[in-house]
Protein backbone atom coordinates (compact mmCIF):
# COMPACT_ATOMS: atom_id res chain seq x y z
CA UNK A 1 0.00 0.00 0.00
CA UNK A 2 1.12 3.71 -0.58
CA UNK A 3 1.92 5.26 2.25
CA UNK A 4 2.77 8.82 0.79
CA UNK A 5 -0.94 9.03 -1.24
CA UNK A 6 -2.54 11.55 1.58
CA UNK A 7 0.45 13.73 2.13
CA UNK A 8 0.99 13.94 -2.00
CA UNK A 9 -2.58 15.00 -2.02
CA UNK A 10 -2.60 17.56 1.03
CA UNK A 11 0.53 19.14 -0.78
CA UNK A 12 -1.55 19.44 -4.27
CA UNK A 13 -4.59 20.61 -2.43
CA UNK A 14 -2.27 22.89 -0.46
CA UNK A 15 -0.63 24.55 -3.59
CA UNK A 16 -4.38 24.76 -5.41
CA UNK A 17 -5.69 26.68 -1.96
CA UNK A 18 -3.06 28.77 -1.98
CA UNK A 19 -3.54 29.61 -5.55
CA UNK A 20 -7.16 30.49 -4.49
CA UNK A 21 -6.95 32.19 -1.48
CA UNK A 22 -4.06 34.91 -3.29
CA UNK A 23 -6.26 35.26 -6.36
CA UNK A 24 -9.11 35.88 -4.18
CA UNK A 25 -7.44 38.13 -1.20
CA UNK A 26 -6.01 40.00 -4.06
CA UNK A 27 -9.93 40.91 -5.15
CA UNK A 28 -11.84 41.80 -2.32
CA UNK A 29 -12.68 45.37 -1.49
CA UNK A 30 -11.68 46.87 1.79
CA UNK A 31 -14.52 48.86 1.59
CA UNK A 32 -16.82 46.40 2.40
CA UNK A 33 -15.68 44.86 5.45
CA UNK A 34 -15.16 47.90 7.36
CA UNK A 35 -18.50 48.26 9.00
CA UNK A 36 -17.57 46.27 12.52
CA UNK A 37 -19.66 46.24 15.64
CA UNK A 38 -22.60 44.42 17.61
CA UNK A 39 -24.78 43.52 14.77
CA UNK A 40 -28.60 44.79 15.35
CA UNK A 41 -31.47 42.48 16.44
CA UNK A 42 -33.16 43.13 12.80
CA UNK A 43 -29.89 42.20 10.89
CA UNK A 44 -28.65 39.71 12.32
CA UNK A 45 -28.62 36.98 9.93
CA UNK A 46 -29.19 39.33 7.09
CA UNK A 47 -32.12 39.04 4.32
CA UNK A 48 -32.37 38.81 0.16
CA UNK A 49 -33.31 42.53 0.06
CA UNK A 50 -30.30 43.40 -1.88
CA UNK A 51 -30.53 40.88 -5.03
CA UNK A 52 -31.47 43.29 -7.05
CA UNK A 53 -27.52 44.86 -6.42
CA UNK A 54 -26.38 41.88 -8.43
CA UNK A 55 -27.85 42.73 -11.71
CA UNK A 56 -25.47 45.68 -12.63
CA UNK A 57 -22.52 42.97 -12.49
CA UNK A 58 -20.95 41.87 -16.23
CA UNK A 59 -21.90 38.35 -15.79
CA UNK A 60 -24.26 35.89 -17.26
CA UNK A 61 -26.83 33.34 -15.66
CA UNK A 62 -26.60 29.74 -15.94
CA UNK A 63 -29.64 28.03 -13.93
CA UNK A 64 -29.03 28.49 -10.17
CA UNK A 65 -25.68 30.29 -10.74
CA UNK A 66 -24.68 33.47 -11.95
CA UNK A 67 -21.04 33.57 -14.32
CA UNK A 68 -18.74 36.52 -14.57
CA UNK A 69 -15.87 36.79 -16.54
CA UNK A 70 -13.50 34.78 -14.03
CA UNK A 71 -15.98 34.02 -11.61
CA UNK A 72 -18.61 31.42 -10.71
CA UNK A 73 -21.65 32.33 -8.17
CA UNK A 74 -24.44 31.02 -6.64
CA UNK A 75 -27.90 33.05 -7.32
CA UNK A 76 -29.50 34.41 -4.07
CA UNK A 77 -33.21 31.53 -3.81
CA UNK A 78 -36.05 32.82 -2.56
CA UNK A 79 -35.97 31.83 1.12
CA UNK A 80 -37.46 28.44 2.17
CA UNK A 81 -38.88 27.58 5.38
CA UNK A 82 -36.13 27.31 8.57
CA UNK A 83 -33.66 29.21 6.48
CA UNK A 84 -33.54 31.85 8.71
CA UNK A 85 -32.65 29.78 11.54
CA UNK A 86 -30.21 27.79 10.12
CA UNK A 87 -28.53 31.20 8.96
CA UNK A 88 -28.76 32.34 12.60
CA UNK A 89 -26.83 28.77 14.00
CA UNK A 90 -24.13 28.99 11.63
CA UNK A 91 -23.79 32.81 12.32
CA UNK A 92 -23.78 31.83 15.94
CA UNK A 93 -21.90 29.20 16.14
CA UNK A 94 -19.05 31.42 14.03
CA UNK A 95 -19.06 33.92 16.20
CA UNK A 96 -18.11 31.69 18.93
CA UNK A 97 -15.74 29.52 17.17
CA UNK A 98 -13.51 33.01 15.79
CA UNK A 99 -13.88 34.25 19.27
CA UNK A 100 -10.79 32.71 20.32
CA UNK A 101 -8.74 34.47 17.37
CA UNK A 102 -9.54 38.47 17.52
CA UNK A 103 -5.59 37.75 18.89
CA UNK A 104 -4.13 36.61 15.64
CA UNK A 105 -1.03 35.12 17.21
CA UNK A 106 -3.39 32.60 18.80
CA UNK A 107 -4.54 31.65 15.39
CA UNK A 108 -0.70 31.21 14.45
CA UNK A 109 -0.11 28.96 17.51
CA UNK A 110 -3.37 26.56 16.06
CA UNK A 111 -1.73 25.97 12.76
CA UNK A 112 -3.38 28.73 10.68
CA UNK A 113 -0.49 30.00 8.14
CA UNK A 114 -0.65 33.69 6.80
CA UNK A 115 -0.98 33.50 2.64
CA UNK A 116 0.76 35.85 0.84
CA UNK A 117 1.84 38.01 4.00
CA UNK A 118 4.57 40.12 1.71
CA UNK A 119 2.26 41.26 -0.86
CA UNK A 120 -0.02 44.01 0.14
CA UNK A 121 -3.64 43.43 0.54
CA UNK A 122 -7.00 44.71 2.25
CA UNK A 123 -7.71 41.31 3.46
CA UNK A 124 -5.28 38.70 4.98
CA UNK A 125 -6.20 35.00 4.84
CA UNK A 126 -4.74 32.85 7.67
CA UNK A 127 -5.73 29.52 6.19
CA UNK A 128 -5.68 26.08 8.45
CA UNK A 129 -4.68 22.90 5.99
CA UNK A 130 -6.13 20.31 8.44
CA UNK A 131 -9.45 22.10 8.28
CA UNK A 132 -9.77 22.51 4.86
CA UNK A 133 -9.29 18.91 4.06
CA UNK A 134 -11.82 18.19 6.82
CA UNK A 135 -14.04 20.55 5.28
CA UNK A 136 -14.10 18.46 2.07
CA UNK A 137 -16.30 15.83 4.00
CA UNK A 138 -17.75 17.68 7.07
CA UNK A 139 -18.96 21.02 8.00
CA UNK A 140 -18.54 22.53 11.15
CA UNK A 141 -20.07 26.05 11.35
CA UNK A 142 -17.53 27.36 14.38
CA UNK A 143 -14.53 25.75 12.55
CA UNK A 144 -14.29 27.79 9.24
CA UNK A 145 -10.90 26.96 6.90
CA UNK A 146 -9.21 30.24 6.63
CA UNK A 147 -9.95 33.47 9.02
CA UNK A 148 -9.78 36.94 7.36
CA UNK A 149 -7.77 39.76 9.09
CA UNK A 150 -6.86 43.32 7.92
CA UNK A 151 -3.52 44.76 8.61
CA UNK A 152 -3.24 47.72 11.60
CA UNK A 153 0.50 47.82 11.16
CA UNK A 154 3.60 46.64 10.08
CA UNK A 155 2.94 43.30 11.57
CA UNK A 156 -0.24 43.58 13.56
CA UNK A 157 -3.71 42.10 11.95
CA UNK A 158 -7.41 42.46 13.40
CA UNK A 159 -9.83 39.72 12.83
CA UNK A 160 -12.31 41.01 10.08
CA UNK A 161 -14.25 37.55 9.22
CA UNK A 162 -13.91 33.64 8.21
CA UNK A 163 -14.13 31.94 4.85
CA UNK A 164 -15.59 28.77 4.69
CA UNK A 165 -14.80 26.13 1.82
CA UNK A 166 -16.57 23.17 0.45
CA UNK A 167 -15.13 20.63 -2.11
CA UNK A 168 -15.02 21.38 -6.21
CA UNK A 169 -17.83 19.13 -7.23
CA UNK A 170 -20.16 20.09 -4.26
CA UNK A 171 -23.52 20.24 -5.61
CA UNK A 172 -26.34 23.10 -4.64
CA UNK A 173 -27.88 21.27 -2.85
CA UNK A 174 -24.46 20.27 -0.61
CA UNK A 175 -23.54 24.20 -0.31
CA UNK A 176 -27.16 25.06 0.67
CA UNK A 177 -27.40 22.20 3.47
CA UNK A 178 -24.23 23.93 4.49
CA UNK A 179 -25.18 27.70 4.43
CA UNK A 180 -28.63 28.57 3.11
CA UNK A 181 -28.46 30.12 -0.34
CA UNK A 182 -30.91 32.45 0.02
CA UNK A 183 -28.21 33.98 2.31
CA UNK A 184 -24.90 32.98 1.41
CA UNK A 185 -23.38 33.11 -2.06
CA UNK A 186 -20.52 30.79 -2.41
CA UNK A 187 -18.24 31.14 -5.20
CA UNK A 188 -15.54 29.36 -7.13
CA UNK A 189 -13.08 31.59 -9.24
CA UNK A 190 -12.54 30.34 -12.85
CA UNK A 191 -10.66 30.67 -16.31
CA UNK A 192 -7.65 31.89 -15.01
CA UNK A 193 -4.83 32.10 -17.34
CA UNK A 194 -1.25 33.26 -15.28
CA UNK A 195 2.07 33.60 -16.39
CA UNK A 196 4.22 29.91 -16.84
CA UNK A 197 7.15 29.23 -14.14
CA UNK A 198 9.72 31.42 -13.96
CA UNK A 199 8.02 33.89 -16.08
CA UNK A 200 6.24 35.90 -12.85
CA UNK A 201 7.58 39.63 -14.37
CA UNK A 202 4.99 38.88 -16.68
CA UNK A 203 2.21 39.20 -14.05
CA UNK A 204 1.54 42.52 -14.77
CA UNK A 205 1.74 42.52 -18.53
CA UNK A 206 -1.10 44.91 -20.57
CA UNK A 207 -2.77 44.12 -23.82
CA UNK A 208 -2.91 46.59 -26.52
CA UNK A 209 -6.58 47.85 -25.21
CA UNK A 210 -3.97 48.44 -21.98
CA UNK A 211 -6.11 45.40 -19.74
CA UNK A 212 -4.12 43.06 -17.96
CA UNK A 213 -3.72 39.96 -19.40
CA UNK A 214 -3.31 37.67 -16.70
CA UNK A 215 -4.96 37.04 -13.42
CA UNK A 216 -8.20 37.96 -11.68
CA UNK A 217 -8.71 41.16 -14.06
CA UNK A 218 -7.50 39.45 -17.00
CA UNK A 219 -8.70 40.21 -20.40
CA UNK A 220 -7.59 36.44 -20.98
CA UNK A 221 -11.02 34.05 -20.27
CA UNK A 222 -10.04 31.18 -22.45
CA UNK A 223 -7.60 27.97 -23.03
CA UNK A 224 -6.58 28.83 -26.58
CA UNK A 225 -6.30 32.90 -25.46
CA UNK A 226 -4.37 31.42 -22.73
CA UNK A 227 -1.91 29.03 -25.15
CA UNK A 228 -1.34 31.83 -27.41
CA UNK A 229 -0.58 34.03 -24.94
CA UNK A 230 2.30 31.39 -23.32
CA UNK A 231 0.43 30.86 -20.26
CA UNK A 232 -0.99 28.01 -17.55
CA UNK A 233 -5.09 28.30 -18.49
CA UNK A 234 -6.88 27.24 -15.11
CA UNK A 235 -10.56 26.51 -15.64
CA UNK A 236 -11.13 26.48 -12.03
CA UNK A 237 -8.71 26.97 -8.88
CA UNK A 238 -9.85 24.57 -6.01
CA UNK A 239 -13.07 24.34 -4.78
CA UNK A 240 -16.02 26.69 -3.65
CA UNK A 241 -15.90 29.36 -0.85
CA UNK A 242 -17.96 31.56 0.82
CA UNK A 243 -16.57 34.74 2.92
CA UNK A 244 -18.73 35.50 6.14
CA UNK A 245 -17.97 38.77 8.50
CA UNK A 246 -20.04 38.17 11.74
CA UNK A 247 -19.08 41.59 13.38
CA UNK A 248 -20.55 43.62 10.66
CA UNK A 249 -24.24 45.22 10.53
CA UNK A 250 -24.71 45.02 7.04
CA UNK A 251 -26.78 42.05 6.04
CA UNK A 252 -24.89 41.91 2.53
CA UNK A 253 -21.80 42.60 4.15
CA UNK A 254 -22.46 39.94 6.99
CA UNK A 255 -22.78 36.98 4.30
CA UNK A 256 -20.19 38.66 1.58
CA UNK A 257 -22.28 39.77 -0.57
CA UNK A 258 -21.13 42.97 -1.09
CA UNK A 259 -17.43 41.84 -1.31
CA UNK A 260 -18.84 39.25 -4.36
CA UNK A 261 -20.08 41.65 -6.48
CA UNK A 262 -16.62 43.60 -6.27
CA UNK A 263 -14.52 40.60 -7.46
CA UNK A 264 -16.95 39.83 -10.02
CA UNK A 265 -16.73 42.86 -11.94
CA UNK A 266 -15.11 42.88 -15.04
CA UNK A 267 -12.95 45.74 -14.54
CA UNK A 268 -9.31 47.08 -13.69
Amino acid sequence: MQTNVIPRASHRIARRLRVAIILCASWCAAGTIAAQGAPSAASDTGSTSDAGSMASMSMSMDGALMNAPHMRMTKLTAPAPGDSARAAAVLAALRGGVAPYTDYHRALADGFRIFAPDIKQPVYHFTSMRRAMVAMVDFDPSSPTSLLYERTGDSSYRLVGAMYTARKRASLADLDARVPLSYGQWHVHTNFCLPKLGDRARISERGADGRPLFGGRGSITTEAACQAANGRFYPQIFGWMLHVYPSATDPATIWGRDAMHEMAGDHD
